[in-house]
């Protein structure tokens, strides 16, 4: 039993609104609080008391419907549910969703909510096979929504193919493992550093490089999510600081070194994915240096390699490097996992479209140390940060 946990239910009009009022009565059996938004179409097929029965709460229905003076109805719940489930979905809610209007309660509550949102098409075979559709539906997935993936069977219109709404007790199932998984970093304390390093050459010119910090910061924040105690050392600028992580923020790569060794003993995970700079000015300028004729040289010396040395010192640590390669992507990973050390290396080619720095989403492969890889999809750079942190999950309970 899941007590505590808050689930809203979208609901769209389609014949499969029928299995919405299954998925309702089994969301509260298996303990979730759950409330309903229907739209006017999915009212054509139940009616909302049928909803309010089961679930024990007032069912949402209207925008301007506002019954509670002391708040906003579509962003009250926007901000009470911990998940959104919109089953069934239809082809045209997908549509308006992935172009964001908000012409209902149930649209302009999903533009207003910060939860997870799952997505459970039903349709027609042809519908869900679309070139429209799919785009949107692609659309949906790189903003961050997932998806509950239809069944094959007899459908209303008497085709037979993919698009029936998946069953109530399978959605259940899903939504309880997502629940159960939520907290599987917990008492698990991570160091995580992200970003670039700045390196100095006067007081108003520096070396750096075109990492952003993004994932890294995404890492940190699902993280925490999972219940992880995180410390997050942080060279980038600019990135809104994750709930519930202790950020430490350096400039150089001599201070990412400090601050890294120093919470590195205590760790259990360690994820190295700043981009910390291999080489700084041997020299600094105490003013700011003169434009001359001719070339300019700078004697640059090496900085201390962070990973390398943890690899080294690492104990019961847990240790994840990043390797951002432009060519024989996999070659420099292995080489990397076996010379630092590490249990596990991030490795992908920043010059593939979607993968390179600045962006949100990545392309990446995981090589671990007993010669295994994964490769991931082009996913957001939060449901990589979600597949790496699994990853490192199930290779320490394998150990």
């Amino acid at each position: 039993m899941l007590t505590g946990k808050n689930i809203l239910l979208c609901v769209s009009g389609g014949i499969a609104v029928y299995k919405a009022v299954a998925l309702t009565s089994k969301l509260v059996q298996a303990g979730f609080e759950v409330k309903v938004i229907m739209t006017e179409s999915a009212c054509k097929f139940v009616t909302p008391l049928t909803f309010q029965a089961l679930s024990r709460n007032e069912v949402y229905t209207d925008t301007f419907a506002e019954l509670e003076p002391s708040s906003i109805s579509h962003i009250d719940v926007a901000d009470w549910a911990d998940l959104i489930i919109v089953a069934p979905a239809t082809a045209n809610i997908i549509g308006k969703m992935a172009n964001g209007i908000a012409d209902d309660m149930l649209l302009t509550t999903l533009l207003a909510t910060t939860a997870p949102v799952w997505i459970a098409p039903a349709m027609n075979v042809h519908m869900y096979d679309h070139p429209a559709v799919k785009k949107n539906i692609s659309t949906l997935f790189d903003y961050g929504f997932r998806f509950i993936e239809p069944g094959e069977g007899y459908l209303a219109c008497g085709y037979v193919g993919k698009g029936r709404l998946e069953e109530p007790e399978v959605i259940v199932d899903t939504i309880q493992s997502f629940f159960s998984q939520e907290q599987i970093l917990k008492g698990k304390r991570l160091l995580i550093t992200a970003g670039a390093t700045k390196e100095k050459l006067d007081p108003v010119r520096y070396f750096t490089n075109r990492s952003s910090g993004k994932m890294g910061y995404a890492l940190a924040e699902e993280a925490s999510k999972m219940g992880a105690d995180v410390t997050l050392i942080s060279g980038a600028e600019g990135l809104p600081i994750p709930s519930n992580v202790d950020l430490v923020k350096v400039s150089t790569a001599e201070e990412m070194y400090n601050e890294s060794m120093t919470y590195f003993k205590h760790a259990d995970i360690v994820i190295k994915s700043a981009a910390v700079a291999d080489y700084r000015p041997k020299n600094i300028s105490s003013e700011k240096m003169k434009k001359k004729t001719g070339n300019l040289i700078i004697e640059m010396e090496r900085t201390k390699d962070i990973l390398l040395e943890m690899g080294v010192k690492k104990e019961q640590q847990f240790l994840v490097g990043f390797a951002a390669e432009t060519n024989n992507v996999e070659h420099y990973a292995r080489k990397k996992l076996q010379k630092k050390n590490a249990d596990m290396i991030i490795a992908n080619d920043v010059t593939a479209e979607g993968a390179g720095f600045a962006g949100d989403s990545n392309i990446v492969t995981i090589f671990h140390k007993d010669n295994s890889a994964r490769k991931l999809p082009l996913l957001s750079k939060h449901e990589t940060a979600k597949q790496i942190l699994m990853e490192i999950v199930l290779k320490l309970g394998a150990d």
